[in-house]
């Protein structure tokens, strides 16, 4: 669906790894109508894994240099073990002909921007920002960080911005908090899933049919969000204000407590920026750059 207050790119569009971020980035954008499946140029060892992507008008190849050399702005969406080998098969299957100069996103987990800028500087005048984004850019309530390299450019921040800004909430932030906005906002919704399902879970314990039960905590969640976000209030006076004294609501908080929630969502948030941090310090990204 085209959106009038969007000004499509008019550029290429170039994913190495076709996986479910780049399913998600690409969704949420196309959805708002700031660019065409057919400006879109995948990536993958194994082309029947990219079916999906063309079907829906994206040109797919195996060789991961063909889409650097086709796109204006290539991101890196290969998970951080699949790294060496996506730059290996990159440089590998580059032809001979210059090459004009490249914008990369990177937008996998846990890989400082150091580490893809020494891989990548044999490519003459390319720059790097490095992305956290969320699957929920699909559905166009994401929510995405990113920092700029240092030769990254104005122009080259907005137009990262353009593409992440249509599906969500999208802010700069020093690259020393990507991984922590990672482990909230890009692995935050599925520890929100296990949150939704257990809400379900108890309503079917209790006898509500399981159809209705994801329903209502579905519905839930979504509106205490959205109550968040528009009223301005501290969550702990949106919940004062759902808690009467002696009440129903007051007694679950007290069973959540009991049971450790908060303190374990806290560690769950801690435990995969840690986990982020390790998979940086592999460095994964000292391979030979041809």
């Amino acid at each position: 669906m085209q959106n009038s207050n969007v000004k499509p790119l008019s550029g290429k569009l170039g994913f190495i790894g076709g996986g479910n971020m780049a399913k998600a980035i690409s969704e949420g954008i196309v959805r708002k109508g700031l660019i065409r499946y057919n400006q879109i140029y995948v990536s993958g060892p194994r082309l029947e894994n990219l079916v999906e992507w063309q079907r829906k008008g994206a040109n797919v190849f195996s060789e991961n240099g063909t889409v650097v050399e086709e796109a204006d702005i290539i991101i890196l969406a290969v998970k951080p073990h699949i790294l060496p080998s996506a730059i290996a098969n990159m440089f590998d299957t580059l032809s001979q002909k210059p090459l004009k100069s490249k914008l990369f996103v990177s937008v996998i987990a846990g890989i400082p921007m150091q580490q893809l800028e020494n891989v990548l500087c044999s490519l003459e005048g390319c720059r790097l920002i490095r992305v956290m984004p969320n699957t929920p850019m699909m559905v166009g309530e994401g929510c995405t960080v990113f920092s700029p390299g240092q030769r990254a450019t104005e122009n080259d921040i907005e137009i990262v911005k353009s593409i992440l800004s249509v599906s969500g909430v999208c802010k700069q932030v020093p690259e020393s908090l990507i991984n922590a906005v990672g482990a909230l906002s890009g692995s935050g919704p599925a520890f929100v899933y296990l949150m939704i399902e257990a809400l379900a879970d108890g309503g079917v314990k209790m006898g509500i049919p399981r159809a209705m039960a994801v329903e209502f905590a579905t519905q839930t969640v979504l509106g205490a969000a959205k109550m968040v976000k528009e009223t301005g209030k501290h969550t702990g006076e949106l919940r004062d204000e759902v808690c009467s004294p002696g009440g129903t609501t007051i007694t679950g908080i007290h069973a959540l407590e009991r049971g450790g929630v908060r303190a374990a969502i806290m560690d769950a948030i801690e435990a995969a920026t840690l986990k982020s941090i390790e998979l940086g310090e592999k460095k994964h990204c000292t391979m030979k750059n041809n």
